[in-house]
């Protein structure tokens, strides 16, 4: 028995509920954190960051679907409407760390924000993309909107993993590894697909 059809024995009895109960493991450390004290000298700014690094983790896992079944035959696109739903939800929650506890809802100071931080508006760019990716993430929206149509809105998964990137790079401002490292992910797995698309083309010519 093959690595990929041990590993897909494994995930045979997981079931969507479990992915969703597994999505709530980086809240859970958080809150441990939050109530131990170890949040550093600027608790609201570190449990912003976390949320928002852990939506971002799960955009990426998100996009690795695809590959990994292409390239690696591990066929995980069951499990890619939680991950995409869990993602909202940590970058919902970022969103409103930062309105209710960062600036308190100061909506003054947050128009502010986003006429002075442009990287504010990017974030706030890839929430609002990833918001109808959310909203229809579910049979219904299928049947109403048709698979073609589904499939072209949900397109929007690729621009808003690319702000999202940006949003940290720019965020931080230092340059340091890790947001860097984030970007180049996003980046080659977005370039993966349209080099996969590019030879689909070609070979039919």
């Amino acid at each position: 028995m093959s690595v990929q059809d041990q590993v897909h024995r494994l995930l045979r009895p997981v079931r969507p509920w479990m992915v969703y109960a597994l999505g709530t493991i980086p809240a859970a450390l958080l809150m441990l954190r939050i109530f131990t004290g170890d949040l550093g000298v600027d608790p609201v700014k570190a449990i912003e960051h976390s949320l928002g690094l852990t939506a971002l983790q799960l955009i990426v896992a998100g996009l690795c679907v695809t590959p990994l079944r292409r390239f690696a035959g591990l066929n995980l696109n069951r499990f890619r409407r939680q991950i995409g739903v869990l993602a909202f939800v940590y970058a919902s929650l970022h969103l409103m760390v930062w309105v209710t506890l960062d600036l308190q809802f100061r909506w003054a100071e947050i128009g502010a924000d986003l006429v002075k931080r442009p990287y504010i508006v990017i974030g706030m760019i890839a929430f609002l993309m990833l918001l109808p990716l959310a909203l229809t993430s579910n049979n219904a929206a299928v049947r109403k909107l048709g698979a073609q149509r589904w499939q072209l809105l949900h397109l929007l998964t690729y621009p808003a993993a690319l702000l999202a990137a940006l949003h940290f790079v720019w965020l931080v401002k230092a340059w340091p590894l890790e947001p860097l490292l984030y970007m180049a992910a996003v980046v080659a797995l977005l370039g993966l697909r349209v080099w996969v698309r590019q030879r689909r083309a070609t070979a039919t010519t």
